[in-house]
């Protein structure tokens, strides 16, 4: 590891780990810490983002001078990718898991706007960055170097190789639960092809907000007014 000041592997894991170390804890402790547990999930690795941000320790978000073209690509790869995700699992019945999803009363029946927000912040502001700087910024560019004790941040952005694409492509998959595999690999095959075109991280940055939005935009319009093939109404709370 490095010891630059704010230029090693602490940006990157930090806000990830702490956030997988919150749900894996959260999912540990009984439904009366809820209250707790989903704003430690926001703010901690949101905070640990912003605090190295502010720090300069992400020279990868620097350099990004968007055009009103280039950003409404990236925003129609997100839309694209939230279409591919949604689709599947209303066309067929089969895909659909059998498992209630985000609980909007967990902080209460009163609280419903407040889970709402603090799923909104967590899903469409934290987790495309804290998500897309550690796996396409630092594992991308680390799996190519790490057996030749290189620095890995002498690797430019998005540079194409066999090894860190299917390395990277299995985590993103494997990250997610086995009833998401076949869309989470739909969508980062569109999403890594977009990122190694455009060649910097906020484009995939944007193009991940946009598919977590969209997503949770339609739940929100949608739930329960779409029926499946018996009638019945389907909950739409499993994709968040």
């Amino acid at each position: 590891m490095s010891k630059r000041a704010g230029y090693g592997w602490a940006p990157y894991w930090f806000p990830m780990l702490a956030f997988l170390l919150l749900v894996e804890i959260g999912s540990r402790m009984p439904d009366r810490f809820a209250p707790f547990m989903l704003p430690l999930r926001v703010l901690v690795p949101g905070g640990l983002f912003v605090w190295y941000a502010v720090r300069g320790s992400y020279p990868e978000l620097r350099g990004y001078h968007p055009t009103g073209r280039g950003l409404a690509l990236d925003v129609a790869v997100g839309l694209l990718g939230a279409f591919l995700w949604v689709a599947p699992f209303l066309l067929v019945e089969g895909m659909r898991p059998d498992e209630p999803g985000f609980d909007r009363e967990q902080l209460g029946a009163s609280w419903v706007g407040v889970a709402l927000a603090l799923r909104t912040v967590g899903y469409v502001g934290v987790t495309p960055f804290v998500e897309e700087l550690f796996v396409r910024s630092w594992l991308l560019r680390f799996i190519d170097v790490f057996d030749r004790r290189e620095d890995f941040r002498k690797v430019p952005i998005a540079r194409f190789s066999w090894r860190s694409f299917l390395v990277v492509t299995a985590y993103f998959v494997m990250s997610h639960v086995s009833w998401e595999w076949g869309v989470m690999l739909v969508w980062t095959l569109l999403t890594m092809a977009w990122f190694y075109h455009r060649r910097h991280i906020v484009p995939i940055v944007v193009a991940h907000a946009t598919t977590n939005g969209a997503i949770l935009l339609f739940v929100l319009l949608a739930d329960a007014r779409i029926r499946d093939a018996a009638g019945q109404p389907i909950s739409l709370w499993f994709l968040l």
